[in-house]
């Protein structure tokens, strides 16, 4: 595995000032590259079957886990890997010996880890990886199904366990440390596109489909599965936890958004929008705010609780018109994620652009090329954006820094644990009500 940093890449090109709108000509500037990580390529080897379909940080952020194509995930210890993407530019300013910087590597070529560090993990999945996702255990939160005493995991709180979802529409549950196989979930009948664990601990995990369904697995009652969500008429791309794991929501081959109460598990309701496929979808932390990404051009700023379109971030100036934007007009939005900081969403379409945009702005604040993106993922503190590529390459990228007002601050607070609904009913002026319904974006 090749690591570069960004002293050894030439300046990005200004090719692509082109897609910023015109109507916004602030100042913007290029986002801040990282590093990248490249797939090794053996000779003869197929271009297709290489993708980098997902990328994941561990809710700790103790791991990143990436599909490296060929059936490989990676699994790289994210402060090692964070380092060793800036080491050639730690050494020639302060001379420091790579060896002592990074774990050593023997007489075989094989990385040693130094004493208490985490592992890197190779894993072979044995079909194409499609859908990653991490999951930790909080021993309070006990299985739904109650009425069994008795388990063959027994999941601690210090488990960590990679989900990985494939081509054959099997689910595979690995230890993380280990690198051991767990559980092998057997009932999709086609690829499994995509998978989440609720945050909540509960160790519920959501796989998404192109069979057309979403099923959710209870992994503390041995990987039995809950329930199967059906309401998708083809297939099934993404889906997402609000924060507090009451609702999911899931998107696919169709122009609707799907929410769903996963206490019933029964649908709340369906979003309507967009012109075209819905890819991607993620909850802000606070889970005030849905952002759906779609091959319409278009990201849309949701209230979850009310259904109401908040704000839409184009891609594509000026706007294209519905019939044009629900065909291929070269600038499908393939993912977007939300940043920890509540305030910054990050985007990765096919005009070769990744961009970072505050919900206060209606223009990206940071912008950088990234050819054939096609995920992505914020490290878990939020201060750096992974973005796969069709190559099986992964690029990082630091997401803009800016100190947010204790005014958004008390806003995010106060929304972890209250709906729109309460929101409206304060006793506060009718502008303070519409600043913490994020009417004001």
């Amino acid at each position: 595995m090749k690591r570069r940093s960004l002293s050894e890449l030439s300046d990005p090109p200004d090719y692509y000032h082109f897609a910023i709108p015109q109507q916004s000509r602030i100042p913007h500037r290029k986002a801040k590259f990282v590093g990248e990580l490249l797939a090794p390529v053996a000779p003869f080897d197929q271009k297709t079957g290489r993708e980098t379909w997902a990328v994941a940080f561990a809710p700790d952020g103790s791991y990143f886990a990436w599909s490296q194509g060929h059936r490989i995930v990676k699994l790289l210890p994210w402060s090692k890997c964070l380092a060793d993407l800036s080491v050639r530019k730690d050494e020639r300013s302060t001379g420091v010996d790579r060896s002592r910087r990074l774990s050593r590597q023997n007489s075989l070529g094989t990385i040693t880890p130094l004493p208490g560090e985490p592992r890197e993990q190779t894993i072979d999945c044995g079909d194409v990886v499609w859908g990653l996702a991490f999951g930790s255990s909080v021993p309070e939160k006990q299985s739904r199904c109650v009425n069994i005493e008795w388990h063959r995991f027994k999941f601690g709180q210090d488990q960590l366990l990679l989900a990985t979802g494939l081509n054959n529409g099997r689910i595979k549950i690995w230890d993380v440390y280990t690198g051991k196989l767990l559980l092998n979930l057997m009932d999709h009948t086609d690829i499994v596109r995509d998978l989440t664990f609720a945050p909540d601990g509960s160790l519920v995990l959501v796989s998404a489909s192109r069979d057309k369904t979403l099923r959710v697995w209870d992994l503390k009652d041995d990987g039995n599965m809950v329930k199967v969500l059906r309401g998708h008429q083809n297939w099934v791309y993404c889906s997402a936890f609000s924060p507090d794991s009451s609702v999911l929501c899931s998107v696919g081959a169709g122009k609707a958004v799907f929410l769903w109460n996963m206490d019933k598990y029964t649908l709340i309701r369906k979003l309507e929008g967009h012109h075209n496929d819905v890819v991607s979808c993620e909850f802000s932390p606070d889970g005030a705010l849905l952002a759906t990404a779609s091959y319409d051009t278009r990201v849309i700023l949701w209230d979850p609780h009310m259904g109401s379109v908040l704000m839409e971030l184009g891609h594509l100036f000026p706007p294209p018109s519905p019939i044009f934007a629900g065909g291929a007009n070269d600038g499908w939005v393939r993912s977007v994620a939300f940043c920890h900081d509540g305030r910054h969403i990050a985007t990765v379409t096919d005009d070769r652009l990744l961009r970072f945009w505050s919900i206060e702005e209606k223009s990206p604040q940071a912008i950088a090329p990234v050819s054939n993106g096609i995920c992505s993922a914020f490290s878990t503190g939020g201060s750096v954006l992974a973005a796969g590529s069709r190559d099986g390459s992964v690029h990082f990228w630091a997401c803009p820094r800016s100190i947010a007002s204790l005014q958004h601050l008390c806003r995010m607070a106060l929304r972890r644990v209250m709906p729109t609904q309460q929101v409206r009913t304060l006793p506060i002026p009718v502008c303070m009500q519409d600043y913490l319904a994020y009417k004001t974006i």
